[in-house]
């Protein structure tokens, strides 16, 4: 047998711890990358489930708001038609008042002044509306907000 000289033996173990130390680096950055991967896929999942739960929650959302529009709108179009056929009148007190000393208009001043109150009515109808629909959809924008905060506030714990 020939002796191993001391130097090679010494070389022989660095390389064998070297190549042990590199396997397991390797090895294990590659588990490491299928667990983050297993992870990623995990969370990926929660955030469609979440997703999917959003948009379930604003098209209710949406429903109940295209709803109350067209309650507004059908409350709308009665005032106008009880406007229209004069069942609904500005009070007297609100009209404005002409002194005892004026001359009347000529022409049908009475016809002018129902045509001029109608027009006034039909305004604030319309007025009343935009505000209400207006406040509507705020009402639904802030709720939907809340609700969704709430949604993505519950799904992070």
């Amino acid at each position: 047998m020939f002796p191993i000289p001391l130097p090679w033996l010494i070389i022989g173990a660095m390389v064998a711890l070297l190549g042990t130390y590199r396997g397991g680096y390797h090895f294990g950055w590659e588990d490491r990358d299928a667990d983050m991967q297993a992870e990623i896929a995990k969370k990926n999942e929660e955030a469609r489930e979440l997703e999917k739960n959003m948009t379930i929650k604003l098209a209710d959302k949406e429903t109940a708001l295209r709803k109350a529009k067209n309650e507004i709108s059908k409350k709308q179009s009665a005032m106008h038609e009880l406007a229209n056929t004069g069942r609904l009148r500005l009070p007297t007190t609100s009209c404005v008042q002409t002194t005892t000393g004026s001359t009347p208009a000529t022409g049908d001043s009475r016809a002018d002044a129902s045509e001029l109150e109608r027009q006034t009515i039909a305004t604030l109808i319309d007025i009343v509306a935009e505000g209400d629909k207006a406040i509507v959809k705020h009402t639904a924008c802030v709720a939907a907000y809340n609700e969704m905060r709430e949604m993505v506030n519950n799904g992070n714990k």
